[in-house]
């Protein structure tokens, strides 16, 4: 009678021979030309405890003499690597989930995009002067999936290690996009960066001494380390910009990106603490990005919302406690200034110097009349006299600029759907619709009007320590960034209109944003 250890040792020899012996086996039905894509999908169709280590090892036995490597590829995005040229080894391997992703209509008459999450591929890549083969693997794990890399290489591995610390220094770099943190994870915005980039000072409509103070304040925290250190006191800052919504905080907010972005000074924008880890976890995530690209702006948003009863302590930790914040520019921005806890509001070292974006006085208003004024000029059909101006700078007492706006907006939505030979000249137009939202602050017991604070040496309102907290606003829009890639295949599935660029040599002239988003109109993605 066969002893167990026989049983098992025919047990073992059958399992070697599924898994690795090619005799005897049927073709795959998708003619397979990758020898490791069979023994793959027979071992991850059985219940498997540690895949990444079978499958390297499994790797090695087809590849003798070459090196093998694993990568995770959480801060490296080999796909995205511009610097590498990738191709497909094989269309008939290449197992992927596709996903259909919509345009917005605005964009042209094309309804979106499909795009593959890699299941399964084994890709040629050439870097430098070397060439790869990488397999990545995505199977189930927990309550998520684990995504493999699997890199063999003819030659040491030390080459692999290379590319993969080239392609992950690239992409932590920032290419015209703005980190954004959300729900826990940050994502880098190129729609943010574009946004960012039309902000104009000239379209900020505030006193010019006051602008100037501003800009000086933020510009001459990144020119002053020298100093901060001499004194010997952290090189840090915080600003909180203040005052009732539609007075130009948010226009601010972008032209203070948009100048640190231009000065290498990285701006980070944080929308939300809310996260899976908790807010205490989401704050340690914040803090230690903005100390890994320090010196950065942090961008605190609705900063009433974002900090509560529940975060503020661990937060003041964060902003002065014992981790150092060298280089960290912390600017917040609220409408509710009285919700602020003092130990916010009123200590310096945390928010140093506090702006006040108050609703206009008159020669504000003038200033921004004016800016319209300057802005319909080449329209002949309207009249807009320097009498206008005045008249309208002085009816328009306790406007926001938000209101001023829409004042102005709403004239000219009239004006051009009017039918009929009796239109009412812009003048008329522009009165009664200012006339028509003063009924509204009139009507509205919530709208108070508080003091007018000419500039950052003004006076602040004082705080009630028991202030109630706004809720927290959470925006659930995910974020994706695909790889498009040319796939010199001839087959029209694998075939896109473009290649990437290999280096810096290959990229002069030409918008590689804009050749990616014409080949994901095109043609294929990859998205994992």
């Amino acid at each position: 009678m066969a002893s167990l250890a026989d049983h098992l040792n025919e047990l073992e020899d059958a399992f070697v021979k599924v898994t690795f012996e090619e005799d005897g086996r049927p073709a795959s039905p998708q003619g397979s030309h990758d020898r490791f894509y069979n023994p793959w999908i027979d071992h991850a169709s059985n219940p498997v405890t540690e895949p990444g280590t079978w499958a390297a090892r499994a790797l090695r036995k087809m590849y003798p003499g070459k090196s093998v490597l694993l990568s995770t590829d959480w801060n490296t995005n080999i796909l995205g690597f511009p610097g590498a040229v990738i191709q497909p080894t094989s269309e008939s391997d290449l197992i992927t989930s596709v996903i259909f992703v919509p345009f917005a209509r605005r964009l042209g008459q094309l309804p979106g995009v499909l795009m593959d999450q890699i299941k399964f591929g084994s890709f040629h890549v050439a870097w430098d002067k070397y060439d790869f083969i990488l397999y990545i693997i995505k199977w189930p794990q927990g309550f998520g999936e684990v995504i493999q890399h699997f890199f063999v290489h003819d030659g040491p591995e030390k080459h692999i290690r290379s590319l993969i610390l080239a392609a992950g220094s690239w992409f932590n770099q920032l290419h015209e996009e703005i980190l954004v943190f959300n729900q826990g994870y940050w994502s880098k915005d190129h729609n943010l960066w574009s946004e960012v980039q039309k902000a104009n000072w000239d379209d900020v409509i505030l006193k010019d001494k006051f602008k100037s103070a501003l800009r000086k304040d933020i510009g001459g925290f990144f020119e002053s380390e020298q100093l901060y250190k001499s004194l010997s006191i952290p090189w840090k800052r915080g600003l909180i910009m203040y005052g009732p919504p539609g007075n130009g905080k948010t226009i601010s907010m972008k032209a203070i990106m948009k100048d640190c972005d231009a000065l290498g000074y990285a701006p980070l924008y944080v929308k939300s603490f809310r996260s899976w880890k908790g807010e205490e976890g989401a704050m340690a995530d914040v803090f230690e990005k903005a100390r890994q690209m320090a010196p950065c702006v942090v961008i605190l948003e609705d900063l009433d919302s974002l900090i509560n009863d529940g975060n503020r302590s661990f937060f003041l930790n964060q902003m002065d406690g014992l981790e150092g914040n060298d280089g960290l520019l912390v600017i917040g921005s609220t409408n509710h200034f009285d919700r602020l806890d003092p130990a916010l509001s009123g200590r310096p070292s945390r928010f140093d110097r506090k702006y006040s974006f108050d609703d206009p006085d008159k020669e504000e208003r003038a200033l921004y009349v004016k800016y319209w004024q300057s802005k319909l000029s080449g329209n002949k059909a309207i009249s807009f006299p320097d009498s206008l101006v005045d008249e309208v700078a002085e009816i328009t007492e306790k406007f926001s600029f938000a209101y001023l706006k829409e004042a102005f907006v709403a004239a000219l939505v009239l004006l051009a759907g009017w039918e009929g030979d009796d239109k009412p000249s812009f003048a008329t137009v522009l009165k009664d619709q200012i006339k028509e939202l003063r009924n509204q602050l009139d009507k509205d017991p919530d709208h108070v009007v508080p003091g007018a604070y000419p500039s950052s040496s003004a006076p602040l309102p004082s705080p009630p320590r028991n202030a109630g907290r706004a809720p927290q606003t959470v925006d659930l829009r995910m974020h994706t960034q695909a790889r498009i890639w040319d796939g010199g295949h001839r087959s029209p599935r694998m075939t896109m209109p473009g290649e990437m660029p290999a280096g810096p040599q290959r990229t002069e002239g030409r918008d590689v944003r804009a050749m990616a988003l014409a080949a994901a109109a095109l043609g294929r993605s990859f998205i994992y």
